[in-house]
């Protein structure tokens, strides 16, 4: 889900931080290799000292730490507290059953998260602690892709595998070969939300109000208006606001003139829900359309009824009947009371991906943990059937989901 935050200026973050916190640290010997650039996290606490672990969390000898780096405070924590709490409860479960098999030895999982606050420039600090001083097998995070394109660079520089749950920009992946996701792209979302405009709700004309400084939502928009054109609709407007704009009736009055019969709005949860109290204060009446970033509890708190009736993509709806949703659900409500928003499945499902990798592989050493992921094929997700591709990016489909009642429903199944 952001805007780009470039390579060199984060590397060099990183490389700071590491004579800070002392690259005197030596360098570290992997459990199955030895002293080389892509071991540095190899995950395995070594001599008499274990890594540095969150509280609530011991490190113990032969244990395998793995890293989040996720919004846990700001204005999109929700964002990263639902992340962490799926692989919170993906780590329980491996442990429960004795932990992760690698190498014919049965090794637990400790997790170890940072916080982002939702700022890039955080980002390069916390991913390179999470590497130097936690010794973390791999990386999971972030969610906003321009945080996450802070963090990715890092990450590749030591060769340490990295998964995001969510992050949906193209240029995420291409950062460099250990970099892996668990969800669509924004090209499939932006097909998807088409579509259903489209399709089924025979949409004709529609207007565009989206976040120009964030990279998520500019390419959201770019692709919803390609593919809405394509499929014979026509844009009638598009306007463009910067995060945490108050007042966005100058340009919805602009947007009402032209005739709109849907308003797509490719934005984060925190934005949508004031530009929805505004529409309905202007007497805007037509659906509300938008992507993932529309996905958590406050949308509903902030934005009250005027976000009943709308519709967002989602990577999977937490009341579809299968047996895999429902039973992440009941024990995700039995944990933490409360249901699991998309945030929440898709960290479930990327720590799973991880551990079934390190099963495969056989090992934590850094290239060949990647191969492994790389090599994930017909994994059975709670976001649904999860294979990685030659850019290392999961094909799998998409969700529409309709808000009624504060909550969201699915609606309808989008294929790739």
């Amino acid at each position: 889900m952001h805007a780009i935050s470039p390579v060199r200026p984060v590397l060099s973050l990183a490389r700071n931080l590491l004579l800070t916190v002392g690259l005197g640290l030596t360098a570290m010997t992997g459990c199955d290799s030895g002293n080389t650039p892509s071991n540095a996290g190899a995950g395995k606490a070594t001599g008499t000292t274990a890594p540095a672990a969150p509280a609530g969390a011991t490190v113990t000898v032969g244990d395998i730490v793995i890293g989040h780096y996720g919004s846990l405070t700001g204005a999109e924590a929700t964002f990263g507290l639902s992340t962490d709490n799926g692989i919170k409860l993906a780590v329980q479960e491996i442990n429960a059953a004795g932990g992760v098999n690698v190498g014919g030895q049965t090794r637990k999982i400790v997790l170890k998260s940072e916080d982002t606050e939702g700022k890039p420039e955080k980002a390069g600090t916390v991913v390179t602690k999470l590497i130097t001083a936690d010794k973390v097998a791999a990386v999971i995070g972030e969610v906003a892709s321009s945080v996450t394109l802070a963090g990715a660079p890092v990450a590749q520089q030591f060769g340490v595998p990295m998964i995001t749950p969510s992050s949906t920009n193209p240029q995420v992946t291409a950062v460099g070969d250990m970099i892996f996701r668990v969800c669509f792209i924004d090209p499939f979302q932006g097909y998807a939300c088409a579509k259903f405009a489209s399709g089924d709700l025979k949409v004709k004309k529609a207007a565009i109000l989206f976040d120009q400084a964030a990279a998520y939502s500019v390419g959201l928009k770019d692709e919803f208006e390609k593919n809405f054109k394509q499929m014979g609709g026509e844009i009638v407007a598009v306007e463009a606001y910067t995060k945490g704009e108050a007042n966005f009736n100058p340009l919805l009055t602009k947007i009402r003139e032209k005739g709109a019969e849907l308003l797509f709005i490719p934005g984060y949860y925190t934005d949508v829900a004031n530009i929805a109290l505004q529409a309905r204060k202007l007497g805007m009446k037509m659906p509300l359309l938008g992507g993932d970033g529309w996905d958590s509890s406050d949308l509903a708190k902030n934005g009250g009824a005027a976000i009943e009736g709308s519709f967002y993509s989602n990577h999977y709806a937490a009341d579809q009947p299968t047996a895999e949703i429902q039973t992440f659900v009941k024990t995700y409500k039995e944990k933490f009371g409360e249901t699991p928003d998309g945030l929440a499945a898709l960290g479930y499902d990327a720590a799973r991906v991880l551990f079934d990798a390190m099963q495969r592989a056989g090992t934590t050493d850094g290239a060949k943990l990647r191969e492994a992921i790389a090599s994930t094929k017909d994994f059975k997700g709670v976001t649904g059937t999860i294979s990685i591709n030659d850019k290392r990016d999961a094909v799998k489909p998409a969700v529409i989901v309709e808000m009624k009642g504060g909550k969201p429903v699915f609606r309808a199944r989008v294929e790739p």
